[in-house]
């Protein structure tokens, strides 16, 4: 089961990665835990200085920008 993080302050931007985040894991047919990292703290924990991000198994994936489902699902696929 991969644990797919979504990092950011809850703001439009990382709702929709999370949605494009959960889309690409449900077209993969993945077994995943989503997690929503709000605390700043936390966030600057995994070394991301711009929101939104998506973190898979604990590995930063995407920075700063809202990757397309297809996107995704290239990096989940090799993860």
């Amino acid at each position: 089961m991969k644990t797919l993080q979504i990092l950011g302050t809850g703001c439009p931007k990382c709702n929709k990665l999370a949605e494009n985040t959960e889309a690409a894991a449900k077209r993969l047919g993945i077994p995943y835990r989503m997690e929503k990292v709000t605390e700043i703290t936390k966030i600057i924990a995994f070394g991301v200085m711009s929101t939104p991000a998506l973190a898979v198994d604990g590995a930063v994936k995407f920075s700063g920008k809202i990757p397309t489902p297809e996107e995704i699902e290239r990096i989940l696929a090799s993860a």
